[in-house]
């Protein structure tokens, strides 16, 4: 009994001494309803958020402009006297004219839950967006204060906007381009002037100007009219034609700077008289990007610009080739080349001819990628980033319609267009992506760049970046909660300790008085017995 007593009393003391260490708050008022009201005042909090449910803004330089941010209140306490003002240290953050002294705005209580609009640019104030932005996104900080009838907060968030800046009006770019090409564009009066075939091909190509006229074909082919040159005896009069009825060139699609062939379809037309001794001569006009060169836009590969043919029979066709290597310099468009001819008929009469061929160039687009900007680098699961990069033209061609957009497992964007890009110019990628999912991969990424040539046949191709991308983060890890002073433990998770150590404490206390109690028992067991072997032994020794 006295072991149990002195384990009793060490029990007590071990509970006594664990609650003279609770906070003042837990034992002096230990009430119920003022512990509930601690544990609910330590799980309240504020979260603000800006932009949500907002499209990204674009401005245009010099307009007037309107800027609208939502904020709303993710947490479960209102979020009182909150104020936003736009972090501005230097002119080049923020888009608009700086025709205000103070841009910060009182938004009053926002409710758990719900959410304010703050407004620059209605009513008397006035925004106008600065001459000079580059076209590109710029990243706007906001400093929030707000308090929860305590405490007074301070946090700062971000949102992207984009800008366009000022177009060229002088009219020099795209319609330089457009005249050049329709000039280069081969007609009739390019197909005779440009030949060099004499009056013929001048006369030929003008209707009006009393001559008999030519034919010209589908396909960029004009044919003139042949010329008598004398020898042969008399004939009936007729004058046998050799015209060009069309042409293929192998490879299909001419490259500048490759090598190519050119076979070309011929049609004697004349029903009654065959052509022989036939011999044609190729010559293309100089052309090129280099103006002091004079090369002609193809030069025979072998050599030679002359090809023989032997005969023609009476309206009979035959085809003769011819390989060619287009300059590497070449502009895209079609070129013409000029094809003289020198042939007989039956009589020994001589004639001569020209053809004019229109041959397709074309010119593969080269252009690179600068390295891929993202910022920031690292973003949580539904923030926004800015993905930016230049595209470099390095071709000799202009790229149409060109556009952007940015791709991946984790991201969303929108599509961006960037317009047309002139040989030699850059153009500017910049787009907001939306982070949806978390990944940490490699190039998990991807830019996918599509344009047009022009004859409208689209091309696409795709630039790999790395975006990582982390879990959505905690509102109490967003906010700057730092204020709420630091405490030696929860009052709940206190007395659970408490209970836990109370609980432990008597289930070894009980162990250890079980243990001596069994001990006892057994030694008392064993004293009784060895008194029943004493007497039993002083018997045996009384008898007689």
């Amino acid at each position: 009994m006295k072991q149990l007593k002195r384990a009793g009393a060490m029990l007590l003391c071990l509970i006594l001494s664990v609650f003279m260490f609770l906070p003042a708050g837990v034992h002096a008022e230990g009430s119920a309803a003022d512990q509930e009201d601690q544990v609910t005042k330590e799980f309240s909090r504020i979260v603000l958020s800006v932009g949500d449910d907002q499209k990204t803004p674009v401005y245009k330089a010099g307009e007037k402009a309107v800027l609208k941010i939502n904020i709303l209140n993710k947490g479960n306490t209102d979020a009182r006297n909150v104020t936003i003002a736009p972090v501005i240290n230097s002119t080049d953050d923020w888009p608009f004219d700086m025709d205000q002294l103070n841009y910060d705005k009182s938004l009053g209580t926002i409710a758990a839950g719900k959410k304010a609009e703050a407004v620059w640019g209605e009513g008397d104030e006035s925004l106008t967006v600065r001459d000079d932005v580059s076209g590109k996104s710029l990243k706007l900080v906001f400093k929030l204060t707000y308090d929860d009838g305590d405490k007074v907060y301070e946090t700062e968030r971000y949102v992207f906007v984009k800008t366009e800046a000022k177009k060229d009006t002088s009219g020099s770019g795209d319609k330089t381009q457009g005249n050049t090409q329709t000039g280069n564009t081969p007609d009739k009066d390019d197909g005779g002037n440009k030949t060099g075939g004499g009056d013929s091909g001048n006369d030929t190509a003008d209707p009006g100007s009393g001559s008999s006229g030519g034919e010209f074909y589908d396909g960029g082919i004009y044919n003139s009219e042949p010329v008598s040159t004398g020898g042969g005896g008399a004939g009936d009069g007729s004058v046998p034609r050799v015209i060009v009825t069309g042409f293929d060139t192998d490879p299909g699609t001419v490259k500048a700077g490759s090598n190519f062939k050119l076979v070309i379809h011929l049609k004697n037309t004349s029903k009654k008289t065959a052509v022989t001794n036939m011999l044609f001569d190729f010559q293309a006009p100089a052309a090129g990007t280099d103006e002091a060169a004079e090369a002609p836009a193809f030069l025979p590969v072998s050599g030679s610009s002359s090809v023989y043919l032997d005969k023609i029979p009476a309206d009979g066709t035959k085809d003769i080739s011819i390989d060619l290597n287009s300059r590497a310099d070449l502009v895209q468009k079609p070129y013409s080349i000029t094809m003289t001819m020198k042939y007989e008929d039956g009589n020994a009469t001589q004639f001569e001819g020209e053809s004019s061929l229109a041959i397709p160039v074309a010119q593969e687009a080269r252009f690179e990628f600068s390295e891929i900007q993202v910022m920031p680098d690292t973003v949580a699961v539904y923030e926004e980033a800015n993905v930016t990069c230049n595209l470099y033209n390095l071709g000799r061609v202009k790229m149409y319609n060109v556009k952007a957009r940015f791709e991946g497992d984790a991201i969303e964007g929108e599509e961006q267009f960037v317009g047309n890009l002139e040989s030699g110019a850059t153009g500017t990628i910049d787009g907001i992506v939306t982070a949806v999912t978390e990944s940490y991969d490699e190039s998990n990424c991807k830019l996918v760049l599509t344009y047009e040539d022009d004859s409208g046949k689209e091309y696409s191709v795709e630039q790999p970046f790395t975006m990582l991308v982390t879990a959505e983060m905690e509102p109490a890890d967003m906010e700057m909660m730092t204020d709420v002073p630091e405490e030696t433990g929860s009052p709940v998770g206190i007395i659970i300790a408490v209970i836990v150590i109370v609980a432990a404490a008597t289930a070894v206390v009980t162990a250890v008085l079980l243990k001596r109690r069994k001990k006892k028992i057994q030694s008392s067991e064993e004293e009784e017995l060895m008194d029943e072997v004493e007497r039993f032994t002083e018997d045996e020794r009384g008898e007689p």
